[in-house]
């Protein structure tokens, strides 16, 4: 098929990057890749579920990743995997001679190599400028569940309806499940046999860039995980912190070692984010220099100097985040056409091996296995989002008292960049906003 039609088919079908911020996968479609990336590299500690997904469903995955670039005339289609995933590499190996475009590339156990910037560094020496879409490079990147909805929607005719999700930390059964989008945390949670702790908090997302949820929200099309831990525990407290604090624990105790932009992933490839440098401004209100201020922009917030880096345990990520976001909220946009410098020559000797990540966050005792179930978990009613994806909300196409079937187009494609939504499960319309559609089965 043409790009156009294999745009036509994503976009309907509701395909978005399920592994990131929900990118619409039909715009990264174009005919000047002349490479495209999986990303099997799970980026966070604790995550099973993309090795795990293309270990059961290797052959349709790597079938797909081959139609894409075929599609797109990309002169290559590397799949980057950690070295550790053996059982997933083997995997591939039974069927990788079928597609002779489609080339393993091992990669290293250390945080972030799924980050896309990295990990395109890392399979084909290219640096994405700051700033920059992989694009520029020549580069699309595709996650592994993003290719498996792919799949099902080129070959199955399916849209996207449900969610792998791993459970994982503090509760009985680790377990790895697939959910119909809308459905709670607390129902995804209780397929892992409960908890363990009394208070649990869910963490949706991995350890380092996820967030603080609560069991009646919704799973969407980018809820990779949920991590059950106890409320003290340090990743809990950290996220707990307020900004203004931090910024006056910073202008106190920051003793200026510049671990933080040592180690700061994005720093190693030659862009101008310079963590240390933001952390002394800020705390003391220097405002002689405004680029360690501008440069926020180009964080990744991959949390490895509040995470990992600061011996005082201060939070660089976090003030940066709010920088970003206040420059944003005024306007003020990033600066444009900023080309990175050489790679440091010591980025190899500063990587964040994830061992080593996981033991200083506490985290050892959960590395554990999360087998994958296949079967739909059975949910009642589900609260499905009109906003999953980058791009504008998609418009609901239905009205309360509507019977609907599973698979069925409830909210339609915006104008600009947008997705359609479908229902999740089959029964009755209950609500309708301009943010979400609830069906409740009969």
């Amino acid at each position: 098929m043409d790009i156009k039609e294999l745009q036509k088919i994503m976009q309907e079908n509701g395909v978005v990057g399920a592994g990131g911020a929900g990118f619409p996968t039909y715009m990264k479609l174009t005919d000047k890749a002349d490479t495209i990336l999986m990303n099997c590299a799970e980026c966070e500690p604790l995550l099973k579920l993309h090795r795990q997904l293309l270990e059961k469903h290797a052959y349709e995955i790597m079938k797909t990743f081959d139609m894409v670039a075929e599609t797109v005339g990309a002169l290559q289609a590397i799949i980057g995997i950690k070295k550790s995933y053996v059982q997933t590499i083997n995997a591939l190996n039974q069927h990788i001679e079928e597609f002779p475009r489609v080339k393993i590339h091992l990669l290293d156990e250390v945080y972030p190599m799924g980050d896309e910037v990295v990990l395109i560094y890392e399979a084909t020496g290219r640096v994405v400028r700051p700033g920059g879409l992989p694009i520029e490079q020549g580069v699309a990147v595709f996650n592994v569940e993003t290719l498996y909805n792919v799949y099902r929607a080129v070959e199955e005719h399916k849209p996207v309806t449900c969610k792998y999700v791993s459970v994982v930390a503090e509760v009985e059964n680790p377990v790895t499940v697939k959910v119909p989008l809308g459905c709670t945390l607390e129902e995804v949670v209780a397929q892992a046999g409960g908890t363990t702790v009394k208070d649990p908090v869910y963490f949706v997302g991995g350890p380092m860039m996820g967030r603080i949820g609560n069991g009646s929200d919704p799973v969407t099309k980018t809820t990779n995980a949920i991590l059950v831990l106890p409320k003290d525990h340090v990743i809990v407290m950290k996220k707990q912190r307020t900004s203004s604090i931090d910024l006056k624990r910073a202008a106190s105790i920051c003793c200026h070692c510049h671990t933080c932009t040592d180690l700061c992933p994005r720093h190693n490839l030659g862009h101008p984010i310079d963590p240390a440098m933001f952390m002394m401004a800020a705390s003391n209100q220097d405002f002689r220099n405004v680029n360690p201020y501008i440069n926020s922009a180009f964080c990744s917030s991959c949390g490895v100097c509040e995470m990992y880096a600061c011996p005082q345990s201060l939070a660089p990520r976090t003030l940066l985040a709010d920088m970003k976001g206040g420059l944003r909220k005024a306007g003020i946009r990033p600066p444009q056409g900023v080309q990175p410098k050489p790679v440091q020559e010591s980025r190899e000797y500063r990587k964040v091996p994830e061992e080593r990540l996981m033991a200083r966050l506490g985290l050892t005792k959960y590395d554990k296995d999360a087998p994958l179930q296949e079967e739909l978990v059975n949910v009642s009613k589900v609260k499905v989002l009109l906003s999953q994806h980058i791009g504008a909300p998609a418009q609901a196409i239905v009205n309360v008292g509507d019977m609907v079937t599973e698979g069925q187009m409830i909210a339609q494609p915006a104008q600009g960049l947008s997705v359609g939504i479908h229902a999740t499960i089959s029964g009755k319309v209950t609500e309708v906003t301009d943010r979400h559609v609830v069906i409740a089965r009969n």
